[in-house]
């Protein structure tokens, strides 16, 4: 049985494009991704800022058959496989599995905040042994801004102990460069790859130890942070590190998943891409006229833009 080799370099939680009914586009999502592999990002399809809260899991796995159908290289995706119920997490993480990803991205049960590390190893441990598959890489994300739920570096030496072959590495989106530093401290030299979830941390990530990024923007910024990724070592490093921190700040200053999607409606001509599932609402026309002006003021393009037009005409 031959393993995907272990992801590394940035990846991306990518955008899921919308019909007018609010169904996910397969069409759309395929266009993306292909764009952003040609590009050299890696597919964090269904994370945060796809979406995948709002889907279900027959949505999650009718997207990826598409994108395994359109031939999309299942050994640079990492679907996010997480859900409150851990059956639903066990159907998609298996389905993944089984599609010869490379591995999947797991957030913690989420409603319940407050919950104690035994209970969220239990639900890790149910979520290994129910896949039972020895190709199982798991990601852990950390992202309690968002979740409330925190994945301490306890329940991380734990889960190392007791699943050494599948528990990979993880996501950190905490925001805090000491908790990722303190991440790759610990667990790096045993192979518990680590990555910022942001670009701001790409470069102090690299030259800690972390293995690269899953970012939101490289969906709308993947040219100059796989350029930074690439030149990390480089003397041009700082000023490449300080661009894309200039234009990650532009997106983080608004409402982020509205925000990218309405640059690449801006960019692609495309209005289709400016969808996004309630509870969430599009940029109002004055949040997009500012976005656009400080974008054009940063000499910002968006590299092979009209290839992600789904829906135009």
């Amino acid at each position: 049985m031959s393993l995907p080799d272990r992801l590394r370099g940035v990846l991306s939680p990518v955008l899921t494009p919308f019909n007018p009914d609010l169904t996910p586009s397969a069409d759309g999502l395929v266009r993306h991704c292909r764009a952003l592999v040609e590009q050299g990002v890696g597919l964090a399809v269904f994370g945060t800022n796809s979406e995948a809260a709002s889907m279900t899991v027959a949505e999650k796995r009718a997207l990826l058959d598409a994108l395994l159908a359109a031939e999309l290289p299942p050994d640079r995706m990492m679907p996010g496989t997480g859900a409150c119920a851990i059956g639903d997490a066990i159907e998609l993480t298996r389905h993944a599995v089984r599609a010869g990803c490379a591995g999947v991205l797991v957030l913690p049960p989420f409603y319940y905040k407050g919950v104690s590390d035994e209970g969220l190893f239990r639900a890790y441990a149910q979520l290994i042994e129910g896949v039972a598959d020895d190709r199982l890489r798991v990601y852990l994300y950390h992202i309690p801004p968002v979740s409330g739920v925190p994945i301490t570096l306890g329940l991380i030496e734990r889960l190392l102990k007791a699943y050494p072959g599948q528990v990979a590495g993880a996501k950190d989106s905490s925001g805090d460069w000491d908790n990722t530093a303190a991440m790759v401290r610990e667990f790096a030299a045993g192979g518990f790859d680590v990555f910022p979830g942001s670009e701001v941390f790409l470069l102090p990530g690299l030259r800690a130890g972390a293995v690269g990024c899953i970012t939101a923007t490289a969906n709308v910024n993947a040219g100059e942070i796989m350029q930074l990724y690439r030149q990390w070592q480089t003397p041009q490093a700082d000023a490449l590190h300080d661009r894309v921190r200039r234009i990650r700040g532009i997106f983080q200053a608004l409402p982020m998943i509205s925000a990218m999607k309405e640059a690449v409606a801006w960019q692609s001509g495309d209005t289709a891409w400016r969808a996004v599932r309630p509870p969430l609402v599009e940029l109002k026309e004055s949040q997009a006229a500012e976005l656009r002006r400080q974008l054009t003021e940063a000499d910002y393009r968006m590299p092979m833009a009209e290839t992600l037009a789904y829906a135009k005409g």
